[in-house]
Formats: C-alpha cells, structure tokens, sequence
C-alpha cells in the first residue's frame, strides 16, 4: 500500500480520497448486508475499515511567504491542516480548486490517510436496502454499527469557537465529512430531490408561483437547440432531458409528488455545471435556516431570496421590487449563534447585478427604474401577525427607515455571512399593510399573473452576470481573521 505521509500531487490526492471513501463504504455495505443475511456483526477490526479518509495539509515555508488577495485557498500561519472528507467524487473539482493553489503558490504538502472518523450506517444506505426495511431492528444496527452522534456534528469552525489545540491540526474546512454527510441526507428528505443535483446557482422562495415558473422556463431551454442547460431534475426524482418530447418533457413536471416534500427543488443543470436550483423554503425564519444550514454544506456559489414582501413606505405600489441593503433582524432564530448587533454587509457584487439585472429584464433605467426598485431596509420578523403589535413595533420601524417587512431575508443573509456563502434579496411588494392595501384574492391573482414571472427572470439574469465574476464573488467580506483554508 501507499505511504500515506508521501506528498501527493492535488490530483493524487483526490484519487486517494476517492479510493479510501469508496473503500470504507463498499466495506460497511457488505457487514450490513452480512448482517441481515447471518446476524453476523463486524468485530473491532473489521470496523476499523469503515473510517472516512483525513486530508492534512503541512506548511512549513521559507523564504519571502506568498501574498494572495483571493479570499480562499490561502495559508496564514505555518503547520498542519487537516479535514475528514466525505463523497470527494462529486467534490472532485471543489477540492481541486482548493488543493492546487495551495501547491503551486505556497509550496505545501498534501497527504491522505485512513481517519479515526467512523462513516454512520445511515450515510451509505440506500433505497432497496434491505436492512432498511424491517429486515432488522434500528436498535439492532445500532448496537453494532456507527451512528450518527450529535455530539460529533457541530458548527464550531463556522461559528468560531473551536479552540485551538497545540500541536493539534488546525482545520481546513468549515465542515467535517460527519457534518456534510448529515446534511446531503436532509437535503434528500426536504427537497425530495438527489442532493448532488443540486446546482451552485440557488434561488430561494416563499411562494410556488416562482416554482411554476422556473419549470417552465426549464422546459423551454431543455427544448432550445442553442441552450447551456441539459436536465431538469425534479421532487421525487424524475428527471426531463433533452432527448424527451415536449409533450413527454410536460407530462413528466405535471406528475413530479411536489406537495410530499416540506421544501421541493427543481435543479436546471448545465454542462460546465453551473446550473441553478430553486428551493419553495416555505414561509418563516426557521425554514430559512434549517434549509441553509444543509445547502452550505455543498458550498455553493451564492443563494437569492426572491419573494413577496409587505411595502412600507406610502410611494411604494404593489408590484415594485426592493433591493435590500440592511437587514433589520427581528426573527430571532441566529440571535445566540450571530447576535443581532453583528452587522450583516451587502454585498456589492451580488447588489451591482441584481440591479444590473432588474434593468436589463424590465427595459428600464435611470429614473425610471428607480420608480420601481426601490433600495433600503428590509424588516425580518417571525411574526406573521406582526401587524397586531403595531404599537409597539411602530418606532422600530420608522428607527430603522425600513422600506419592506419580510419573514425569510435577513436570516438567509445572516446564514450566508454565518456560513460564507454569497447572499442577496431582491423581493416583490404584494401588499402595503400601513396603508390599507391589503392582498384580496382577486386583485392577488392579477398580480401574481403579472409579476412572478419577470422577478424570476430577474433572479436568473442576476446569476447569468455573476458567473462571469467568481474571483470577486467569493470575497473576504465573508472571511474573518482565523478562517480555515477552503471556501
């Protein structure tokens, strides 16, 4: 066998990943299989062979040290860095992009090894699997297979307090292979859709309008000759191709179970994979969190909030659109994990093209466009009838010059800055509650007819803009001081 204390080459190091995670998995199948057909456990030493493999990376520089402005892949202190890894197959081209500059810029040192991180049985089922459908007890399994142990899934490296051991590797990932695992199995079970379908472009609403929409958007780029895009993936599944008729292509998005799962996705892939993904989060702050907490994990390139809002300025005319600056964070779900006094920057690359966008999709510029965009502060409440404390929520209000009440944007802009992932919110106002405009089903028809389509349009010319600029996307506005060394 390999040494595995031999630097590798970054490409080397992904194929020892691969090796020793395909092997750790194939491993704990068969004892599973084993025992549902005998009742055979695996003893200590066969255990030993279902460990995730372990990344470590050692700097120990010489000489004038690099400088690099990129936010990510860059090393601050000199020692060992190290991260379990999970699924490095479908992360191949993430870890490359990190690995490769670590070794042509900084001259470090890429090892791989077997972990002392057991993979959980739950995290290599899958469905068919005979222990997984009354075969065996759970208690049974569990008395001789790993589980999944909360004390071993944290964000403590995302959220700064992991403390600093010496002579003990620092981190090099925001997240663990334990933590990943456990997230890529909740995004199966919220989205109902395969979690490495999952494109790096995600859109995030609270209506399915937007969902309706951006199927059949899909349909009509699967059927253009000319298009970037090759599958719409959909809940439950189901996948519609560019080898499918249109009428079959139709068919196939009609019957897709949507309504079986608490926040469907419909991913639009491309072949240089940069697709988008939609997810219907739902209403409330804490969907906002629990979906964002599992898709960081997959560490996409940025996630949008478009959806409705409440209009709170007398100018405003249902139908306007609000760019969000500053969020006011009265949803209280992150208030122990990112106090509300930690303020949450917009960021300008994603603010520039979304407005970029909003022209571009709605032919209108200057004052006009201002006319209908409208930027300022965005109100997070969770709330629904924050309306019935309007007496005591009046001066908060009017304090903060917010212009838009929402219940999902400042936490996913929280959960974006708490997670390093680039956010922004660009929201429809569908009713003005200060003022007696209340949504009434008929006049709310006419204006969902009229302005979903457009705002989404908007949110997929917003992401058209910013492939065009990863390097400044994946700032260190998002970075601290202490920051481990992947994006």
């Amino acid at each position: 066998m390999d040494d595995p204390r031999q630097p590798l080459s970054p490409e080397a190091a992904v194929d020892r990943l691969e090796a020793i995670h395909a092997a750790s998995c194939q491993a704990l199948r068969a004892a599973l299989r084993r025992y549902a057909e005998t009742g055979e456990p695996p003893d200590e030493a066969e255990r030993a062979g279902f460990r995730y493999p372990e990344l470590r990376v050692t700097w120990a520089p010489r000489g004038k040290l690099p400088f690099t402005r990129r936010a990510w892949a860059k090393l601050q202190a000199p020692g060992v860095y190290a991260t379990t890894v999970t699924h490095p197959r479908r992360f191949r081209a993430y870890l490359l992009e990190q690995f490769r500059p670590l070794v042509e810029e900084f001259g470090a040192t890429l090892e791989v090894r077997v972990s002392g991180q057991e993979i959980p049985y739950p995290y290599v089922a899958e469905a068919g699997d005979e222990f997984l459908h009354g075969a065996v007890e759970v208690s049974e399994l569990a008395r001789h297979f790993p589980v999944p142990l909360l004390a071993a899934v944290g964000d403590e490296i995302a959220d700064g307090t992991w403390e600093f051991v010496p002579g003990a590797p620092r981190p090099l990932a925001l997240f663990d292979a334990v933590r990943v695992d456990f997230s890529l199995k909740r995004l199966v079970h919220y989205t109902g859709t395969p979690w490495d379908s999952i494109q790096p472009w995600i859109l995030l609403t609270n209506y399915q309008r937007y969902v309706d929409q951006f199927v059949q958007h899909g349909l009509a780029e699967l059927a253009r000759e000319d298009s970037p895009f090759t599958r719409l993936t959909l809940p439950g599944g189901e996948a519609v191709t560019r080898r499918d008729a249109a009428d079959e292509a139709l068919a196939k998005a009609r019957a897709a179970p949507w309504e079986r799962f608490q926040m469907p996705a419909y991913s639009l892939a491309r072949a240089d994979g940069q697709g988008v993904t939609i997810v219907n989060i739902g209403v409330g702050p804490s969907n906002a969190k629990n979906i964002t907490d599992h898709l960081a994990v997959l560490r996409p390139n940025c996630w949008l909030m478009i959806g409705h809002c409440g209009g709170l300025r007398q100018s405003q005319v249902i139908g306007d659109y609000v760019l969000a600056h500053a969020y006011l964070r009265r949803d209280r779900i992150l208030d122990d994990l990112l106090p509300p006094e930690i303020p949450i920057p917009a960021l300008a690359e994603v603010q520039v093209a979304l407005q970029e966008a909003a022209a571009r999709v709605t032919g209108e510029r200057g004052e006009a466009l201002k006319r209908r965009l409208r930027t300022g502060t965005v109100i997070t409440v969770d709330d629904r009838n924050w309306e019935l404390r309007f007496t005591q929520e009046r001066r908060r209000i009017n304090l903060a010059r917010a212009v838009a009440v929402d219940m999902e944007s400042g936490t996913l802009a929280a959960q974006g800055y708490r997670l390093r992932v680039p956010y922004g919110t660009l929201l429809c106002v569908s009713d003005k509650p200060l003022h007696g405009e209340i949504k009434l089903p008929g006049a709310a028809t006419a204006f969902y007819a009229r302005a979903v389509g457009e705002h989404l349009r908007i949110g997929l010319a917003t992401f058209d803009l910013l492939r065009e600029q990863l390097a400044s996307l994946h700032s260190r506005k998002l970075r601290a001081f202490d920051e481990p060394v992947f994006r």
